[in-house]
C-alpha cells in the first residue's frame, strides 16, 4: 500500500510514510471490509461516514507538516484512522466526534 499507492503519488515525507506503515488500516474498518482495507479508496464505516483512502490520509498529513512537539486538534474522529496516524507524529492529538458509536469504535480500534 505504501509503495504503490502513496509513495508512487509523491508523498515523500519519511515520517509520514513510516507512520502510515505503523498504523494498520484494517483495525479501523468494519469486519466485513477488512479484506478491502488496503485498497486506495474510502470505505463505509457506518452512520453515513467513510474512512478516507490511504493516499488522502497521507497527503493531508504531509501537508500539515506535523512535528514531534506539536499538539493537533482533529474535528471528526470517524473511525480514528487519521487520529492514529497523527498520534504517531505529534506530541498530543485531541479529537472530537459527535457520533457516539463512531467515537466508541475509534477507541476500541486504537487499543486492539
Amino acid at each position: 500500500m505504501i509503495a504503490e499507492q502513496i509513495r508512487a503519488r509523491d508523498v515523500r515525507d519519511s515520517r509520514v510514510l513510516e507512520a502510515m506503515a505503523r498504523v494498520p488500516r484494517e483495525r479501523f474498518v468494519p469486519d466485513k471490509s477488512r479484506q478491502e482495507a488496503h485498497e486506495d479508496r474510502p470505505l463505509p464505516i457506518g452512520h453515513g461516514q467513510t474512512i478516507s483512502q490511504p493516499y488522502i490520509v497521507a497527503y493531508m498529513t504531509e501537508a500539515l507538516r506535523v512535528e514531534p512537539a506539536h499538539r493537533v486538534l482533529e474535528i471528526g474522529t470517524g473511525c480514528g484512522y487519521q487520529t492514529a496516524v497523527l498520534a504517531e507524529l505529534a506530541r498530543e492529538v485531541y479529537t472530537i466526534e459527535v457520533i457516539p458509536e463512531l467515537a466508541a469504535r475509534a477507541l476500541l480500534a486504537k487499543v486492539r
